[in-house]
């Protein structure tokens, strides 16, 4: 009678815990760098600060415009503010007066 003698590997007990290693680097590295990851989510701060800082420029000049239009409606029409529009709609100046010259704001 022949009897085959087996030697004992090791690498079945290793393929476990190789498999789960690969499997928690795979999501330990999406959870870094993944389209959700904590990267991700710095990015996305500092786009919300700089779209705040631009929202709150466009409400200044929003306020500025309103302010600007508020001065042209009845009841409240400023001769002056309407003299100033017109003339610059225009181009035009009375032939006493003085002109100045500015750059443009734009």
């Amino acid at each position: 009678m022949w009897t085959r003698q087996r030697k004992k590997r090791n690498t079945g007990a290793l393929i476990v815990p190789a498999v789960a290693a690969l499997f928690l680097s795979y999501f330990g590295f999406h959870a870094f760098h993944g389209e959700y990851g904590i990267y991700s989510k710095y990015r996305l701060e500092e786009r919300v600060a700089q779209l705040q800082t631009n929202l709150d420029r466009v409400k200044g000049e929003r306020m500025r415009l309103e302010r600007r239009v508020q001065l042209l409606h009845d009841g409240t029409l400023e001769k002056d503010m309407l003299d100033e529009q017109a003339r610059r709609a225009l181009n035009l100046s009375l032939p006493d007066e003085v002109t100045i010259m500015r750059p443009s704001a734009r």
